[in-house]
């Protein structure tokens, strides 16, 4: 096998679902999507996709960016190069938080702000359920399905407790040994060609 097939996925016919990640393909060399993991939370044919990086934490927290913010002892994560100025949310509260959308299992898009709010203050938010993103990814229709035909991307599954409970600079690299095959090649791909 030529070394350059290592880096190459075959057969990338996946149609990748919501509460599936995208695995940022090891030379995407991107301020945004290099080596990103990708939640996606709607895939649609007709209006297109979007989702949120999982992994790519910023050195700020949620009291930082608003006066009308509590202290969470967490970071925001960087979740996408769309919107940046605004704040999305994931957390495990469910119906506890009115107006939440189900991604999967155990997790849970959006809701109302003000319940999140309480939930910082009386205690019971805490990293390992609620995570702040800044920005999004998104997609037209037809854009995501011509990447991966294209071997940007590769689709993987994730659970809630590996979203919540993983530390995120580890994300790419445990989700690429989960992948297997020969995508636990693309940890040895280095992070910047130059430097090999």
């Amino acid at each position: 096998m030529d070394a350059s097939e290592l880096f190459t996925i075959k057969s990338n016919t996946t149609k990748p679902f919501e509460g599936q990640v995208l695995l940022a393909e090891p030379m995407l060399n991107s301020l945004h999507f290099g080596r990103s993991v990708i939640l996606l939370i709607e895939v649609s044919p007709k209006e297109g996709c979007f989702g949120i990086i999982i992994n790519k934490p910023l050195s700020v927290q949620i009291d930082r960016l608003s006066d009308e913010l509590p202290f969470f002892d967490a970071p925001v994560f960087a979740g996408g190069p769309v919107d940046e100025d605004r704040l999305f949310f994931l957390h495990t509260f469910g119906e506890q938080v009115p107006e939440s959308i189900k991604i999967k299992d155990g997790l849970y898009w959006g809701g109302d702000f003000d319940t999140i709010k309480s939930l910082i203050i009386s205690g019971q938010a805490n990293k390992s359920n609620l995570r702040f993103f800044l920005g999004y990814a998104g997609w037209e229709s037809g854009q995501l399905e011509k990447e991966l035909k294209e071997n940007t991307w590769a689709v993987g599954n994730i659970d809630t407790q590996q979203i919540m409970n993983t530390r995120p600079q580890k994300m790419w690299d445990i989700m690429t040994l989960q992948l297997g095959g020969r995508y636990r090649y693309w940890r040895l791909f280095p992070k910047d060609p130059r430097m090999n």
